[in-house]
C-alpha cells in the first residue's frame, strides 16, 4: 500500500472511530441528563458509572475496528493477533512484539492517533460529568 493510500486509508478509519465515539458520548449525555431529572435522588457517583461505561465500549469497539481492519488488509491471519496490536496499537502502549511490514506502517500508526485522540476527549467528557454532578460541600 502506498504512504498516501496508508494515510487516506487511515484517516477514514479514524474518523469513523471519532464519529462513533462521540455519538455514544453524545448519546449517554443526553440519557444521563433525561435520566437524572427523572431521578435527582440518585447518587451522582452512578451517572459517572453509566458515563464511563459509554466510554469503554466506544474504545472496545474502536480497537475491534482497528484489528477488523488489519485482518481485511492480510496484516494478520488471526483475529487475537489482530485484536492484540491493535489494542497495544490503540493505547499507545506499543510493545513492539509484532512489527509490520513498511506496506502498513503508516495505517497502523493512525490506529494511534485515534485513541491519543479518543482518551482525550473521554477524559476531558468524564472530568466535566464529575464537575456538573459531584455535590457542592461548600455551602
Amino acid at each position: 500500500m502506498t504512504t498516501l493510500t496508508q494515510i487516506g486509508l487511515g484517516s477514514a478509519v479514524l474518523g469513523l472511530c471519532s464519529a462513533i465515539h462521540l455519538i455514544l458520548l453524545i448519546r449517554s449525555v443526553r440519557l444521563l441528563g433525561a435520566y437524572h431529572t427523572r431521578h435527582a435522588h440518585i447518587h451522582w457517583g452512578w451517572y459517572i458509572a453509566g458515563a464511563f461505561c459509554a466510554v469503554v465500549v466506544g474504545h472496545t469497539i474502536q480497537v475491534w475496528i482497528w484489528a477488523a481492519c488489519f485482518v481485511s488488509l492480510d496484516a494478520f491471519t488471526t483475529l487475537d493477533e489482530a485484536l492484540y496490536f491493535s489494542l497495544t496499537t490503540y493505547t499507545t502502549l506499543g510493545y513492539g512484539d509484532i512489527i509490520l511490514g513498511e506496506g502498513i506502517r503508516i495505517f497502523a500508526a493512525m490506529g494511534s492517533v485515534t485513541g491519543l485522540l479518543n482518551f482525550g476527549l473521554s477524559t476531558a467528557f468524564l472530568v466535566e460529568l464529575v464537575i456538573r454532578y459531584l455535590p457542592d460541600d461548600e455551602g
